[in-house]
């Protein structure tokens, strides 16, 4: 199994910045891609961002290209998202997730995931 842990939420003014930490433990070889996905109240959960582990590929969705950046330190198999110039429809409960294979990585199709954090922007 693997554990993976969030950190980093919090309440932030519109036009703020937030980073989020992802601390995964347990049995993480074999992990390929780690990302970030978000839910807001009343909606279904949607993709944020993805990388891949090896190599550090990425993908984002269109609503926050420009404006978040995902990277990791595999030393310390932790994930982040540096969140920059955030507007109030960003408020979400935000969601790490691995998984063992490198395909359909925008998708929810992952194989763990943390109990999320709250980002909440005030306008």
């Amino acid at each position: 199994q693997v554990q993976l842990v969030e950190s980093g939420g919090g309440l932030v003014q519109a036009g703020g910045s937030l980073r989020l930490s992802c601390a995964a433990s347990g049995r993480t070889f074999g992990i390929t891609t780690m990302g970030w996905f978000r839910q807001a109240p009343g909606k279904e959960r949607e993709f944020v961002a993805a990388i891949y582990w090896i190599g550090g590929g990425t993908y984002y969705a269109d609503s926050v290209k420009g404006r978040f950046t995902i990277s990791k330190d595999n030393a310390k198999n932790t994930l982040y998202l540096q969140m920059n110039s955030l507007k109030p429809g960003d408020t979400a409960v935000y969601y790490c997730a691995a998984k063992r294979t490198a395909v359909f990585v925008t998708t929810r199709e992952y194989d763990y995931w943390g109990q999320g954090t709250q980002v909440t922007v005030s306008s």
